[in-house]
């Protein structure tokens, strides 16, 4: 009888380790992607805000582009400090400590009297939005089973898209009725979200094991450790800004583009952007289930391919319901890769050094990235949109490349 009652005891408590397991899992994911929500909600309503801000402070079209710019160069600080102390000091702490700053700084944007302030105010908010990325794609990676982690790293790539859906959905309700200036205090809220992620979500065993156990060490140099790293290193920057740069280029300058070229209200432009960002959604989802089953290779060749085609094909469309179609499939490639950053950099560096190369890869490429919205304006201000967004398409091949010859196949390998 003894034996009887050890035996469901200890089936009582298997279950409720893998209930508790479950549990921790599904924190993270939200944990994650609601910082990543954040991100996403604010980039886009500074597209939206771009034209307003610089009638109000009397801005060029060059410094209204560099206030994307300058968030985005911002993050790369960001992306190396935040990194680094995540690494050292844990995941959800630091993850706290960047959705605090990034919210605080996005507030103080509000009272903003000129360009200068403005700039600076934009630039410390990317500090906080640099750390976000990473620390969430780390935090997912540690916390799920290795067959999971294509579909749980898109499902926080999809926090970005609920993000920037929500300010192409809530910006033209309420701009009109609070200005830019009301947007950006809607920037604060965040805030909360950090206090109830602090609270609910713990540290995944995995680091904590590794934290225990780790000689001490500089995370940032075990991005170049030998020749290998190296390459793998200098392959995931090109990656990440291939990503950014052609993600930036043409988001920041969509509502813009349909509003000048085709007469289209603020309102109207959104309907097009949404289609753009479901698009996007719907490529991150299929993106992850793909990448689980037939590796990260193959389903990055495969988008990448999608993403030069679709580019090069929306660049030629001159009628607005064609764009509104083609604007989703070319969303569904070119941001689809998103979420495959995160597991395939998981897979790539060890837990020591994880959080530090997601961050300061992927945000490297959201430096080259930011350059996006400034080059995509000015060419498209000396040979049109259509040209600009031509020469896109190209990058996507220089993608294709480096993905043949300098990163491996590792689905569903073990965390170091």
């Amino acid at each position: 009888m003894n034996v009887g009652r050890v035996t469901v005891a200890s089936d009582i408590d298997t279950v409720t380790m893998e209930t508790d397991a479950r549990r921790t899992r599904r924190a993270a994911i939200w944990g994650s992607a609601i910082g990543y929500a954040t991100d996403g909600f604010d980039l886009l309503i500074l597209g939206f805000m771009l034209r307003p801000i610089s009638v109000d402070l009397g801005l060029s079209q060059a410094q209204a582009a560099s206030l994307v710019t300058a968030t985005l160069f911002g993050a790369v600080l960001g992306g190396f400090a935040f990194g680094w102390l995540s690494d050292q000091l844990g995941r959800v702490r630091v993850l706290v400590w960047t959705i605090v700053l990034f919210a605080v700084f996005t507030g103080l944007c509000a009272f903003a009297r000129g360009y200068w302030d403005l700039l600076f105010f934009r630039t410390i908010a990317g500090v906080g939005l640099g750390g976000e990325f990473g620390i969430g794609m780390a935090l997912v990676a540690e916390a799920c089973p290795a067959a999971e982690r294509g579909r749980v790293s898109s499902y926080v790539g999809l926090g970005w898209q609920v993000g920037v859906l929500a300010a192409a959905i809530v910006t033209p309700l309420l701009l009109p009725a609070i200005g830019w200036r009301g947007m950006f205090l809607i920037g604060i809220l965040p805030a909360a979200a950090a206090y109830l992620i602090r609270r609910t979500l713990p540290e995944p065993e995995l680091f904590l094991r590794d934290a225990k156990t780790r000689a001490l060490q500089s995370s940032l140099r075990l991005l170049v450790k030998d020749a290998d790293t190296i390459k793998l290193s200098f392959g995931m920057v090109i990656l990440c800004s291939v990503q950014n740069f052609g993600y930036y280029g043409v988001m920041i300058w969509l509502p813009n583009y349909l509003s000048t070229r085709f007469g289209l209200a603020l309102t109207q432009t959104a309907v097009w952007t949404v289609a753009t960002i479901a698009g996007m959604a719907a490529g991150i989802f299929v993106f992850g289930q793909v990448a689980d089953r037939i590796g990260r290779r193959s389903a990055f060749f495969a988008y990448m391919t999608g993403a030069a085609v679709m580019v090069l094909c929306y660049s030629r469309l001159s009628d607005p319901v064609q764009l509104l179609f083609a604007g989703a499939v070319m969303g569904f490639f070119v941001n689809g890769m998103l979420g495959g950053y995160g597991a395939l950099m998981s897979e790539l560096y060890p837990t020591a050094a994880r959080a530090t190369a997601q961050n300061v890869l992927f945000n490297i490429g959201r430096a080259v990235g930011g350059l996006g919205p400034l080059l995509v304006g000015l060419v498209a201000s000396a040979r049109g949109f259509e040209f600009a967004i031509t020469v896109l398409a190209a990058l996507y091949v220089v993608d294709l490349a480096t993905m043949w010859l300098l990163i491996p196949e590792r689905r569903g390998a073990e965390l170091q």
